[in-house]
């Protein structure tokens, strides 16, 4: 286990964040590809009607899960800081067994809520699919599929939850290669299911749907099992499950204002996708083909994201504040590094990346003009994403969810509004993404700046 950890808060930064994030980044990235080959799938064997429905879903179900998934947020900052208190050596022995009884309970209570929280969730989830799909204006051509795909979907929610509270549990002490091993189990399950029910047994993207829980079961309990396993503060009982009602009103301060920051994110993206479904199923499955891709580009910001949170918490715990303005410098310079290469290359390659999902030539060009107009200028969401995660590390919850209410949420509703779609193309729709990345950037980065200088 010791091997998997990673000391955040003594020795050189730069080399260690990019042992923490490269794991990270390679299971987002995997967990992207498996996403992928749902969307490839069903694109290539199901039908342009039946890619729409499936990419038309994606706001919608973040809608619903990310209050829980934003409670992995508070996991993660929680354990890594009390990771970190119990690591500092000038703490006493009372001081790190406090720290550690406080993960074991932490744990505890996450893996309870995931149980609870995921159930509720999948069942409003199902139970809500069709008149949400209705208030998005989404074709009857597409409908029908894009409600079975959800209300399959929404039946593995608890799965999914318990997956992330453990990943987000063994990332606070700088465990990345277990998810990503578990993660690369899981999604070659999820692809060769994929195959089987969409091509042999003919299910459309119900069968898509039975893949992806299916493999997201599996991962639940890799990940679950380990934690059973293991010695230490970290270590599962499944018999001493709990609701710690402290932690978890402290892991609901953490969490929640992330989840809600989500769902601002799939609440203005629901707005924005209202409108490209009104430019029709051609340009429809095309964003969804560009969507796909442009996820490969977001996990690496993301893992960058998580880099900065889990440095910064874990330092925050320990004390060393001067290891923070560190740890956001390098991650914003691996942001523009990571970004800038991934853009050229999806740059480069446009064209036969979108042919990958569907081959008519309709769906290929609308797909390129969305990809070329987000691809280029995701840096800025990355640095944004950089100064988010460390500002969560440091323990404020709020002001990242205000910051995104207004830069982010707000602005693109007002200008998918605004827009008159019978007057303009689909590209005024994207270019709503990155004016709003860069007032975002702008913000976060100035709130930076005011805590670092309170800090000090």
């Amino acid at each position: 286990m010791k091997s998997q950890t990673i000391d955040m808060t003594h020795g050189s930064l730069a080399d260690k964040l990019i042992i923490f994030a490269l794991p990270l980044i390679a299971t987002n990235m995997l967990q992207l590809l498996f996403n992928a080959a749902d969307v490839i799938v069903v694109g290539r064997f199901a039908g342009s009607l039946s890619l729409a429905a499936v990419g038309s879903t994606t706001s919608v179900i973040f809608l619903f899960i990310n209050v829980l998934m934003g409670l992995a947020v508070g996991v993660n900052v929680m354990v890594a800081r009390y990771l970190g208190m119990a690591g500092n050596e000038s703490n006493d022995k009372s001081h790190g067994s406090r720290a550690g009884r406080l993960i074991s309970r932490t744990i505890h209570t996450s893996v309870t809520v995931g149980i609870i929280g995921g159930c509720a969730v999948g069942f409003l989830g199902i139970a809500l699919a069709g008149p949400v799909l209705h208030l998005m204006s989404v074709p009857e051509t597409v409908y029908p599929l894009a409600r079975l795909y959800m209300q399959i979907y929404f039946a593995g929610t608890p799965f999914n939850m318990l997956y992330n509270y453990g990943a987000a549990a063994l990332r606070a002490q700088g465990d990345t290669r277990r998810p990503l091993f578990y993660l690369t189990f899981s999604g070659v399950l999820n692809v060769l299911l994929n195959l089987f029910f969409v091509i042999v047994l003919q299910m459309n993207v119900a069968g898509v749907a039975l893949a992806t829980i299916s493999s997201q079961a599996v991962s639940a309990f890799l990940v679950l099992f380990y934690l059973t396993r293991i010695e230490g503060p970290l270590h599962l009982s499944l018999n001493k499950l709990c609701l710690d009602l402290n932690l978890f009103k402290e892991m609901a301060r953490i969490g929640v204002p992330a989840g809600l920051q989500m769902c601002l994110f799939s609440v203005a993206n629901m707005t924005v996708q209202s409108a490209i479904n009104s430019y029709g199923d051609v340009v429809m499955a095309g964003s969804s083909a560009a969507t796909s891709i442009e996820s490969f580009m977001y996990s690496a910001m993301n893992a960058l994201h998580l880099s900065s949170q889990t440095f910064t918490s874990q330092n925050v715990g320990a004390g060393k504040y001067d290891r923070v303005d560190r740890v956001v410098r390098i991650c914003l310079l691996y942001v523009c590094i990571v970004a800038g290469a991934l853009a050229a290359l999806m740059y480069v390659l446009r064209y036969p990346l979108v042919r990958i999902y569907n081959t008519d030539p309709a769906v290929v060009e609308a797909g390129v003009t969305r990809l070329v107009i987000m691809v280029v200028p995701y840096f800025i969401y990355g640095m944004a994403d950089v100064f988010v995660g460390a500002i969560r590390g440091t323990g404020h919850a709020l002001s990242p969810v205000i910051s995104t209410l207004l830069c982010t949420c707000l602005l693109r509703i007002l200008w998918t509004l605004w827009l008159d779609t019978s007057r303009y193309g689909i590209e005024w729709v994207y270019y709503s993404y990155p004016v709003t990345w860069l007032l975002l950037l702008i913000v976060v980065a100035a709130i930076w700046q005011i805590i670092r200088k309170k800090a000090r």
